[in-house]
């Protein structure tokens, strides 16, 4: 069941980030160039992202025992995404955002080594 939440958050999340434009600034603002802002960045680091991968990284890590491939996965997607905003139209790539995927990525991953070092004691 969480394997395929998994995939289907990321094919939705692949689909949002490579869109020339933001869907739901067009949903609630009826303007493709208006993202919506759940909460205020957090030291120039995007909260929407931050909360997006952290999310996705959490889903990805209960569903997949491999802990080295779906790291080495959600980094890279993290990555690859924001650069692919140099290229798509209508979008621009920001450290801010690069960071909040980076980190969105990193907590969960920290957290569970935590817990997996703390439960072997």
């Amino acid at each position: 069941m969480l394997k395929n939440l998994f995939h289907i958050f990321n094919f939705i999340l692949i689909t949002l980030y490579l869109y020339p434009g933001s869907i739901f600034g067009y949903i609630f603002y009826r303007n493709f160039d208006k993202q919506p802002q759940l909460t205020p960045d957090l030291f120039s680091i995007s909260s929407n992202h931050l909360y997006t991968f952290l999310f996705l990284s959490t889903i990805g890590l209960l569903s997949f025992k491999n802990l080295r491939k779906i790291t080495i996965y959600l980094i890279s997607i993290s990555i690859i995404l924001e650069l692919f905003h140099l290229i798509i139209p209508n979008r621009s790539f920001q450290f801010g955002d690069l960071f909040g995927n980076l980190i969105g990525v990193i907590l969960p991953i920290t957290f569970l080594v935590i817990y997996n070092y703390w439960r072997k004691k």
